[in-house]
């Protein structure tokens, strides 16, 4: 799945800079994730980074948009040949 930034979001920017993907961005009033950039991730990290550093816990599953551990990894590695 993609992730989700909801509307606790304070606009902080904590996430931006460490998403791999360049996937988030600075939106109205909240920071926005492209789904089809976001691969959780999957392909660089451990585990979502966004999520590691962000001080609202605003970062939620995009549930319109689920994928596999694979289809992860492909995504990740298509958006990085």
């Amino acid at each position: 799945m993609a992730l989700l930034i909801n509307d606790g979001c304070t606009a902080c920017d904590a996430c931006e800079p460490v998403c791999p993907n360049n996937a988030i961005a600075a939106g109205q009033p909240v920071y926005i994730i492209d789904a089809l950039k976001c691969t959780e991730c999957v392909g660089a990290e451990d585990e979502p980074q966004c999520r590691l550093v962000c001080p609202a816990d605003c970062i939620v599953q995009n549930a319109d948009f689920v994928e596999t551990h694979e289809q992860l990894l492909e995504k990740y590695a298509q958006l990085h040949s």
